[in-house]
């Protein structure tokens, strides 16, 4: 499933790192994701600074996008934390998003996905407890309105890591099976570029524009320096998919960056695309994976990043 190279490279890795050697300016969060209110940027993710303890999901605050507080969440830094809502491990790539005048997390912890609330962007996060029904282990949620309609995209872990997207209610509890669609799995050499027997398709972002969606994704295993950025688009929500020609879009090659992917899209106050990211910790370790922005235009239909608009996010 996994590459055995890159597993005992991230053993080692894990072993002699030293939390001294950190750089204390830079924040270190994976699958990082932002929300914008009222002028302040609130950053989430996967926590990977290995000085905080406690497991969940940390938050931090900025009103220009280049200094940032925090962690800032209402409890002890985080926003959700282990013990008030579903999981107990495994606290993967959140989204937060307002709706009906309240604040949502759509998140992963034991290999399944949740959906918490709060009165805050800094929490509380909270649910009942449970995670929403499937028959397999799913990860990476996505929400996404469109219309009358909200839908799910999310990864299936079934032969691979693969995308899918099916409706979700309305009170947000439960999709609507009928409706659940593979969006897409890996299947270019880019996306597998060591021919992997679990070949990886995840980090799902989904927006509109001019009547056309296009999904953001990475592909590769996390671990793998090739980890990097594609998009489909669609004229259907729920697809058919297509890739983009001239995918990945923000890769190592690209960047010069290592490991480089799984974010979220966001609009900053000059409406240009920002897209938040993770990326290796340096070319000789994985972790922990440090948070950065990019800037991204649309040109005739095409995403295309903006290399000089790279930025590693900081204190």
């Amino acid at each position: 499933m996994k590459f055995n190279y890159l597993l005992i490279f991230t053993l080692f890795s894990s072993i002699t790192f030293s939390a001294q050697n950190l750089d204390r300016d830079q924040i270190y969060l994976a699958d990082p994701t932002i929300f914008e209110e009222g002028g302040t940027y609130y950053l989430y993710g996967t926590k990977a600074d290995p000085n905080i303890k406690g497991q969940g999901f940390l938050v931090y605050s900025s009103q220009d996008l280049k200094t940032w507080k925090g962690p800032v969440g209402a409890s002890e830094g985080f926003a959700l934390k282990k013990g008030d809502s579903f999981g107990d491990k495994g606290f993967w790539a959140p989204q937060i998003f307002k709706y009906n005048a309240k604040y949502y997390m759509a998140y992963t912890a034991n290999e399944q996905i949740a959906i918490a609330s709060g009165e805050s962007p800094l929490g509380p996060f909270t649910n009942n407890g449970n995670a929403l029904e499937s028959s397999v282990k799913q990860i990476d949620p996505f929400i996404f309105f469109d219309k009358d309609k909200v839908y799910l995209y999310h990864v299936r872990l079934q032969d691979g890591n693969r995308i899918f997207v099916a409706e979700i209610n309305k009170s947000l509890t439960g999709i609507k099976p009928e409706t659940l669609k593979e969006c897409i799995h890996a299947e270019v050499k880019w996306e597998n570029t060591e021919s992997a027997g679990w070949p990886v398709t995840e980090g799902p972002t989904v927006f509109k524009n001019d009547g056309l969606y296009y999904l953001l994704y990475s592909a590769n295993d996390f671990r793998n320096p090739d980890y990097a950025v594609g998009y489909a688009t669609s004229e259907n929500p729920l697809g058919p998919w297509h890739k983009a020609c001239e995918n990945p879009i923000i890769s190592q090659k690209n960047t010069g960056y290592p490991g480089i992917g799984h974010g979220d899209l966001f609009y900053d106050g000059n409406d240009e695309i920002n897209y938040v990211l993770h990326a290796h910790y340096s070319e000789n370790k994985v972790y922990p994976r440090r948070t950065a922005n990019i800037k991204l235009r649309l040109d005739n239909k095409n995403i295309v990043s903006i290399l000089s608009k790279f930025n590693w996010l900081g204190k």
